[in-house]
Order: C-alpha cells, then structure tokens, then sequence
C-alpha cells in the first residue's frame, strides 16, 4: 500500500481548477496502489485555504504553515515536500502542470531520486502513464520502475475532482530550512485582469502573428473577448514581439487550453500552438489563408480579413446581447 500526496496550488486565497484536477489524477493511482490520496497545503496563513481544500474529496488534507513556504520558491518547496511525503508514507506526489508544478516537480524528482512522469493525460488500469511527445503527435506509455514517483498532470486531460465530505487536516512543521544557496525571493509582478484565467475559461479567444500590433490587440481581440466573457490568447510569435504577456501564450512552450469554444484570428496554426489547443470542444478559425493549417484542425473557418471579420463578429454578438 503506498499513498499518494498531491500538491495543492493555491493563490490569493483561492485554490485552482487545476488543483481539483491533480486530486482526480492522484485518485486514480492511489485506487491501484491501496493507498490513501493527501492533499498537501504549503504557505503562509493558510488556514482559510486548508478548510477550502478539506472539502474537494481528498482523504487527508496536510498542511506546512510558516514563513519558508510563503512564496512557493522552488528550492524552499522541495524541501518542504519532502517532509510531507516522509511524515504521511507517499512514495508517489503528484502535480498539476502548470508553471509552479513545472518548476517544483523535476526538482523535486531529483532530489528524492525519483521516476518522473511529466504532463500525463491518463492513468492505465495496470499503472501505466500516457504523456504527450512531439507536439503530441505520438503518444507514450510510461512506466515508472524506481520506488519513489513524481508525476505533473496535464489540466485539460483530466476532470475536476468532485468536491465533498470533510477531509480531516493534519498540520505539520512548518519550520523548513532553505538548502545552501537557494534562490530567494525578490518580488512578484502579477498582471492582473477582470477576464476569466486562460487555463480555466470556457471561451479563449487568441491572436496570432497576423493582428500586427498591441494596439490591434486592445482595438480588435480584445473587444471581441469582452463580449463573449472569453479569455484573451496569444501564439509564440505575438508574445515574442511584446504585444501581449507571456502568460497569455497558448501552445506547446505555453498554456495548454481546452474550452468549449476557442476563436483563432489571425493564426496560421503552426504545430507548436495546435499542441496547446487543438483539444478545444469547438474550434473556430479566422484567416485570409485559405492554405493556413489551422483550418485543419478548426470545427469552423472564415478566409476573410481578420480586422474587417472580428469587429462585424463583435458587433453581431452585442446585438444578440
């Protein structure tokens, strides 16, 4: 019987989708391995938090408190982790991958000489992992053979995990000593949006090389987001031109999105960003390429000029409204 401890990413007092998503992936492999699934809550003043993770269906909730964790510094947090597989018997942990579990996990797969499964899609009846590779033009099934497991979950591959019951939450030290020559924390310049988080929206609505500037960001995509309640997107290319953050970037070095509907303006659709949106429900594509691959893997295409289309589509929609 082994345990199973998921890292449960939070921020500003709220906990992720991703986070429920994780709990779903480490479910499924504790249910193959006898184990129990635990929550595990690193920060600072989390007691808020703890209680909100007590309820989304975990067996145990566990809880590191104390001023080293505030900050989720990579270096600081595969400490902390360690404790926290030690004190509740995991040999496997579990992220969701996103930025911070990107971060953590392999570090933390090293430092406890572990397998490591990265951005898995499923779990297999007999333990087997299938991930992603090239683009996620192949699919690979993984077996992890050492006794420890490190595993990060893609978010869009699993369901949230259905909250309920009333986990009970198990504090440990929180006093965690920062290894020799860890990165230390310097400042957190957060962008800040009323949209919806790209990862989680329903609707995404993205621009691509073709929009030309920031400005036809802001005049174009953006209104069109706007009425639609959509988050905003973008490929490589527009985030490496400065037009947008890079926290908007969709595709295989970016944020992986799967929403009911996903709009692509001015898109070409190299491999690179289909990998990080071609699992969207529905995908409409916008673009005066009739040869553009987008249009390959779009449920809907309009060849037309992306500054005459987008703002008549706009308009079309607030006369709905």
């Amino acid at each position: 019987m082994s345990n199973v401890l998921v890292y449960g990413e939070h921020a500003h007092g709220k906990i992720p989708k991703a986070t429920s998503v994780a709990l779903t992936a480490g479910k499924q492999l504790a249910a193959l391995s006898g184990g129990q699934t635990i929550l595990a809550v690193l920060g600072s003043g989390i007691g808020e938090v703890a209680q909100l993770a007590a309820g989304l269906g975990a067996d145990k909730v566990v809880t590191i408190d104390g001023p080293a964790v505030e900050h989720a510094v990579a270096d600081i947090m595969v400490e902390a982790l360690k404790a926290a597989a030690d004190a509740t018997g995991s040999d496997t942990v579990v992220f969701a991958a996103t930025t911070q579990g990107k971060d953590i996990a392999p570090r933390l797969a090293a430092a406890l000489d572990a397998s490591i499964a990265s951005d898995i899609t499923n779990v297999n009846d007999d333990g087997t992992l299938e991930r992603p590779m090239w683009a996620g033009n192949v699919m690979a099934t993984v077996e992890l053979t050492a006794d420890k497991k490190v595993v990060s979950v893609r978010t869009t591959a699993f369901d949230a995990a259905e909250p309920g019951g009333e986990a009970p939450v198990e504090a440990l030290s929180g006093d965690v000593a920062a290894p020799d020559k860890a990165a230390t924390f310097v400042g957190l310049e957060e962008i800040t949006s009323d949209r919806p988080v790209l990862t989680e929206a329903d609707r995404v609505v993205s621009g691509g090389r073709g929009v030309k500037s920031a400005e036809n960001f802001k005049d174009v995509i953006e209104p069109l987001c706007d009425v639609l309640g959509a988050a905003l997107g973008a490929t490589r290319a527009v985030v490496d031109a400065g037009f947008v953050p890079n926290d908007l970037q969709v595709g295989q070095t970016g944020k992986v999105v799967a929403p009911t509907l996903y709009i692509a303006a001015g898109i070409s659709g190299a491999i690179q960003h289909l990998a990080g949106m071609k699992d969207s429900k529905v995908i409409c594509a916008i673009n005066k390429d009739p040869e553009a691959p987008i249009f390959s893997v779009a449920d809907y295409g309009l060849v037309a000029d992306l500054f005459q289309a987008v703002p008549e589509l706009t308009e079309k929609i607030k006369g709905i409204g």
